[in-house]
């Protein structure tokens, strides 16, 4: 398992590969990490409250209750990715790809999600009040039980394809 230093390290020698890396618990909170490639990795438990995450590669990782206060992954590939019960209030995921990912239980409250790809997400349990969701994609989406209290909703596709035109 690395250590924080490790990776931090790793990173500023231009490492940006960290597949499958074993994660869990690392702090990482606002660390500069953009374009790092965590495919596979276990971020689990993770702190990385206001760490710059754009356009990473986190494809099929484990961010199960990770605390991601303030992230930024805005441009992120998080495809079939885990944030079951994850705490990420605040983030920037503009554009973000969230396809087939689970966010059940995650907290999104705050969060701007302007254009994110959330197509067949499991949004089961979600808070997502406040959260500004113009432009993105929930197509095929399950939203059971989400908390959507004064989201922004403005050309928003919906689970069922329509298209959402209003602002709440």
């Amino acid at each position: 398992m690395l250590s924080a230093d490790d990776v931090l390290q790793q990173y500023r020698k231009g490492q940006r590969d960290f597949g499958g890396a074993q994660l869990q618990g690392i702090n990482l909170s606002l660390a500069d990490l953009s374009h790092i490639h965590l495919h596979r990795a276990n971020l689990s438990q993770a702190l990385l409250h206001g760490a710059d995450l754009i356009c990473a590669q986190a494809t099929r990782a484990d961010f199960t209750q990770a605390k991601l206060i303030g992230v930024n992954l805005d441009g992120a590939d998080c495809s079939s990715s885990i944030f079951c019960s994850a705490l990420l209030s605040q983030a920037s995921l503009a554009g973000t790809c969230f396809y087939k990912a689970d966010l059940s239980k995650a907290i999104l409250n705050y969060c701007f999600l302007q254009g994110a790809d959330l197509r067949y997400a499991n949004l089961t349990g979600a808070n997502l009040s406040q959260a500004n969701l113009s432009g993105a994609d929930l197509y095929g989406a399950t939203l059971k039980m989400v908390d959507l209290a004064s989201a922004i909703l403005q050309d928003t596709i919906l689970p069922d394809g329509q298209v959402s035109r209003s602002s709440e």
